[in-house]
């Protein structure tokens, strides 16, 4: 399954890791994803979405 927000469209971010002697290898900061009940076009669907989306109330939960 892909890391990416179902809302926002958010995926991870890639960089290097970066050793003692600068040996460099690629790594990634993936998104935090939860998994969260929603109402979508009126019924409840069980989505993956960012925190900083359920955070700033993009989402509506579902009861």
């Amino acid at each position: 399954m892909a890391q990416k927000c179902d809302l926002c469209g958010k995926g991870p971010q890639f960089g290097n890791n970066i050793s003692h002697a600068h040996n460099t290898t690629r790594r990634r900061w993936n998104v935090n994803l939860q998994s969260v009940k929603a109402l979508v076009d009126g019924a409840s669907k069980r989505i993956r979405v960012c925190t900083s989306c359920i955070k700033t109330g993009k989402i509506v939960k579902a009861a």
